[in-house]
C-alpha cells in the first residue's frame, strides 16, 4: 500500500510545532467556508455589485444573504459603496477589496478542481441553450490581480 500524503517541508514538516488551532486554513475557513460566502464572491469575480443580484445568482434568502455579505464586508473581503438611483432611497452596492480579491485563486482552484471531479462532463453547468463546446477552464493573469477573460 502506498502513502498518498503530501510531504511537508520546512517549519510544516514537524506537525507536533505548530498548533492546529492557529492553522491558515481553518482561519480562512472561518472566514469563506460556507457555501453561500464562497457563490458571493464567486459572483463578486463576475461583476455582481447588487444585494438583489447576489440574492438571485446564488439562490439565497434576503436574509442569508443580509447575513453572508455583512460577514464578507466585516472581514474585508467587500466594502459597501453607497449608490442612489434618482428618486429612490441611497442603497448600497459591494465592491471588492484587495483582500477580496487576493481570494481569487482560491476559488478559481475549487473551480477547477469542481469541473475535474463532481461536475457532470467535467465542466461548469450550462443553458441548454448555450451548449459548451469544449471543457471550461478559468486561466488568470498574473499580476493583476483580476481573472483573465
Amino acid at each position: 500500500m502506498s502513502n498518498d500524503a503530501v510531504t511537508l517541508a520546512g517549519p510544516l514538516a514537524d506537525r507536533t510545532a505548530w498548533r492546529t488551532d492557529r492553522c491558515p486554513i481553518g482561519k480562512a475557513l472561518e472566514v469563506v467556508g460556507t457555501r453561500s460566502a464562497m457563490l458571493i464572491m464567486r459572483e463578486a469575480y463576475y461583476g455582481t455589485t447588487r444585494f438583489d443580484d447576489f440574492a438571485t445568482r446564488v439562490g439565497i434568502s434576503e436574509a442569508g444573504a443580509a447575513a453572508r455579505l455583512r460577514e464578507l464586508t466585516d472581514a474585508g473581503l467587500l466594502e459597501r459603496q453607497p449608490y442612489r438611483e434618482a428618486g429612490q432611497r441611497t442603497r448600497y452596492e459591494y465592491r471588492l477589496t484587495e483582500k477580496g480579491t487576493d481570494l481569487a485563486p482560491v476559488v478559481l482552484g475549487l473551480f477547477e478542481w469542481g469541473g475535474k471531479y463532481v461536475s457532470p462532463s467535467g465542466r461548469p453547468p450550462v443553458s441548454p441553450r448555450a451548449p459548451c463546446p469544449a471543457p471550461t477552464s478559468v486561466p488568470a493573469t498574473p499580476g493583476t490581480r483580476r481573472a483573465a477573460p
